[in-house]
Order: C-alpha cells, then structure tokens, then sequence
C-alpha cells in the first residue's frame, strides 16, 4: 500500500469517529493505527510459547516494511492476538525522509526501540523529539494524544521495535519521556530501560519491566522475575541463543507463562530483549 493511501485510511476511520486530522485537545474515542486491540478470552496455558521470525505478519508498503509478532492492520491471526499485557511487537522498517503521517492513540503505552537510524517524534503535548539507536522512547497515550513518526534521515532507513501494552491504569494524562542507556552497561547481564519504579528507568504505567542485554557466544545469564505473578517474552533482536531447551534465532519470539529463565546460552554474539509483564491485560 502506498504511504498516501495507508495514511489516508487512518484518517478516514479517525474523522468517521468525529476526530479532526490536526491535533485536538478535547477527549474524543480515538481510532487507533493496526487491528482493534481487544484481547482473545482464552490465554495459552502453555509454559513456553514460540514465534519464529518466519511466521510473523508481513506488509511492505514501499515506504514502510513491518514484520508483526502479533495481530495488526491487516495480519490477523487469532491465535497471536496478544500475549498477557504484550498487544504489539513490530519490526519496522521505515525508508528514507517518510514515516507516519499524524494519527491517534488512546489507552496504550507505546514504547519505541531504535535498532539503526533516527526516528523523528511530534505529539500533541508539544514534544519534538528524535531518538536515534542507542535511545528508548515511551508514550502513554492515556486520554488520547495524536502523534507523527518520521524517519529523520533523509538518505537511509530506520529501523525500530515498536512495542504495545496495555496500561495499568485507564485514561491517565498522556505523557512522553525518553532516556539514552549505553551499551556497555548491558554487556553479558540485564540492563533495565522501562520499570514501573521511577527513577529507576523510563516509567511505564503496568508492572512491567524491560531490559535488553547484549550476550556474548559462550556466555550465559538468568533473570528473576519481580512479581512471581508475571510471564515473560524474550524477543531476540540478533544472534541465537539457547533458553528452555530451545534454540532462537535472530527475531525468534519466546513466551514464558510460568517460572523464571534459569539459565540463556548464547550461542553466538546477540542481542535480546526481555519483557517482564502481567498474565492478565
């Protein structure tokens, strides 16, 4: 789809539900960008749950390549509808001086993880802000906010994880920060970039945490959960490793419903991201 036409249908559903194209500062529902984000009734019961990178949702709009780990816009699959409180995980890969034209989100914490590139953000609290690889980015959309994502390189594309969750807590005063973590201070161990404690990293309204480690082949590392509660989603972003008698691979996906990860092989140089979340959305 071309972007004139994907960006054209966003404002389509935005107006039929009386909401303008510019920002607006009044509550109104809004008609969020991907598939409507109601959760299935029944979750898996499962211990670990996999989704290879090959099995993943795929739409190339020529300006937008995205890859999605779950149901959205038009790769729907009921049986990848969500994962606890986990309701996006995109790969996004976004061509040189396009991107997201403004459009709405109400009632989600988005946060944004860029793997190359700079991405450029605009809302309607005021913020313009670019982040660029080595950054995380969140935004509470809580009450509703309106927003536009660009590729801030003219010449070269962008890539991003973006990554959906429901809110703990409805209808919040929408918000945005964003925070720089040096690589080094993941190198072979768990390096926290989204808690729901502040000031211990960006704030997240649900008990969630992130982190991203960069895992050197031969070494290993384990992660205790803060909440004996919550499940898991391993995500590896590049190299392969070895978890719960598995082997994933680059962009592999790893559900862990029950338990702490007691030991992760690298078995190659890679880079993962780990989300600690509730069962329940």
């Amino acid at each position: 789809m071309k972007r004139a036409q994907f960006l054209k249908s966003i404002l389509t559903a935005a107006s039929a539900l009386g909401v303008p194209a510019a920002f607006a500062g009044e509550k109104k529902t809004l008609a969020q960008v991907g598939f409507e984000h109601l959760p299935t009734k029944e979750d898996k019961t499962m211990n670990t749950l996999i989704h290879r990178a090959d099995t993943r949702g795929h739409a190339n709009h020529g300006w937008l390549d995205s890859h999605h780990t779950f149901s959205f816009a038009s790769y729907m699959n009921p049986e990848r509808i969500h994962f606890g409180a986990l309701r996006v995980l995109n790969d996004d890969i976004i061509q040189g001086g396009t991107g997201f034209g403004t459009h709405p989100h109400e009632n989600m914490e988005i946060v944004s993880i860029p793997l190359k590139g700079a991405l450029e953000h605009k809302d309607s609290t005021g913020r313009h802000k670019v982040i660029e690889t080595g950054d995380v980015q969140i935004m509470s959309a809580g009450t509703g906010i309106f927003h536009s994502e660009y590729n801030h390189l003219k010449d070269s594309e962008t890539n991003f994880l973006q990554i959906w969750i429901f809110p703990k807590k409805a209808n919040i005063t929408p918000r945005y920060e964003q925070l720089s973590f040096s690589s080094e201070d993941r190198k072979n161990t768990w390096q926290t970039v989204v808690s729901p404690k502040e000031g211990e990293a960006l704030w997240i309204n649900q008990d969630a945490w992130f982190s991203l480690s960069n895992l050197e082949a031969g070494n290993s590392t384990s992660y205790i959960k803060h909440k004996d509660e919550s499940i898991l989603y391993l995500f590896v972003i590049s190299g392969q490793v070895e978890v719960a008698g598995e082997t994933l691979k680059r962009r592999d996906g790893m559900g862990i419903s029950q338990g702490n990860i007691e030991q992760l092989k690298a078995l190659e140089n890679s880079e993962l991201l780990l989300m600690e979340l509730p069962a329940q959305p």
